[in-house]
């Protein structure tokens, strides 16, 4: 794909909006509005990475209360003829057909190949990839059970949402000191899996969420690894502008 002349390509990921509280979580969600429509001002194309919601499930007659001010402005991007391309993420991977169906924004949940003025470029979440986190990719193999998904299904909402919430903020917690470091290339597992696929096929940019934590690093002297940062702390999007892939931050919400 060609970029029209000042069109731009916004990749964003891990807003978890639903915590760590309501009013905090609805002064970040307030705050990306406003990036959505500063990226809509130019944008070719819209990518969300994966976890904007910290929690999510669509039962078949109810969906998690409130968010309404994100999903609002992401329908009415994609009424105006920008694409979202959504991912889900290890804590919305219960994302079915409603959420799509309501904001217009088109599906994924595995990576992408997508070109752009000649750049390669590999995107998606990414949890689950690479080596190790044995547990992470057993439990997500349970999670896609369809009948698993069904058996909570029947769970009564306040019950069911309840109980995600509480083992989502446990697991957080538990993982909250890694994610906000940089382990070195030997032990990021994204940076191995983009080399390990480097070795069969080029890609000019891999671009990741999931780390919570913003990283720019050179995998050769030609592609270069992204993840993006968070919407919880660091407030961190990239912006590909047809020649060049840079990482920005958004500032603070005040």
């Amino acid at each position: 794909m060609i970029l029209p002349e000042g069109k731009k390509i916004y990749f964003a990921s891990d807003q978890h909006f639903g915590v760590p509280d309501k009013e905090r979580s609805l002064v970040r969600e307030k705050h990306f509005v406003k990036w959505l429509e500063h990226a809509a001002r130019d944008a070719a194309e819209i990518y969300l990475l994966g976890d904007l919601f910290d929690f999510w499930f669509e039962y078949k007659k109810a969906v998690p209360r409130g968010y309404v001010r994100v999903m609002g402005k992401m329908a009415e991007i994609t009424d105006g003829g920008i694409p979202i391309r959504f991912f889900s993420g290890n804590h919305d991977m219960w994302i079915f057909d409603y959420l799509p169906e309501i904001t217009g924004v088109e599906m994924f949940r595995e990576p992408i190949e997508r070109e752009y003025n000649g750049k390669k470029f590999f995107i998606g979440h990414g949890d689950g990839l690479g080596p190790g986190d044995h547990g992470y990719k057993f439990l997500k193999r349970v999670f896609a059970n369809k009948f698993l998904q069904w058996c909570f299904s029947i769970l009564h909402p306040n019950i069911g949402i309840g109980l995600a919430n509480f083992f989502s903020r446990r697991s957080r917690a538990a993982n909250a000191p890694v994610d906000k470091q940089f382990l070195g290339e030997d032990k990021e597992w994204l940076v191995i899996y983009a080399r390990e696929l480097l070795e069969k096929q080029h890609f000019d940019y891999f671009i990741f969420g999931h780390r919570h934590h913003p990283i720019e690093l050179d995998l050769n002297e030609k592609s270069r690894y992204i993840n993006l940062g968070d919407w919880v702390t660091d407030f961190t999007y990239a912006v590909f502008d047809g020649k060049n892939l840079e990482l920005k931050s958004f500032g603070n919400p005040k």
